[in-house]
């Protein structure tokens, strides 16, 4: 299993950053998926998730309005767009592979991008 995440960077704040996931080593189109988070010093979160058919998706309320997580099943990749960013989204940003908001379920992790929101 591997999974492969891009598209981080820096934004200012109210700005907007697209973040991908290349998943492979599984049938992604029929597993969960997800992203979680990480800011220093703090623990991982939930941050999004979505079905394998993506017709069902899940927020962590502090981004919810705000994020969408998407995907591709033609494409083995997953999504996030982040728009209205804030400061506090700065954080370490990870695809993870299963139907679960708790980091302790996780089986497989990507290596993460970087966000970082700043003026």
């Amino acid at each position: 299993v591997q999974l492969v995440e891009s598209g981080g960077g820096l934004a200012q704040p109210g700005g907007s950053l697209r973040l991908s996931c290349a998943a492979s080593g599984f049938t992604f189109s029929t597993v969960a998926m997800g992203w979680f988070r990480q800011a220093p010093g703090k623990e991982r979160e939930f941050v999004a998730g979505i079905s394998w058919s993506g017709e069902n998706t899940y927020y962590a309320a502090s981004v919810k309005g705000r994020f969408t997580v998407s995907r591709d099943n033609a494409k083995n990749t997953l999504y996030l767009q982040m728009n209205s960013l804030k400061p506090e989204d700065t954080a370490l940003y990870y695809c993870t592979r299963g139907n679960t908001n708790s980091p302790d379920r996780v089986d497989y992790w990507g290596q993460g991008t970087q966000v970082t929101v700043s003026s």
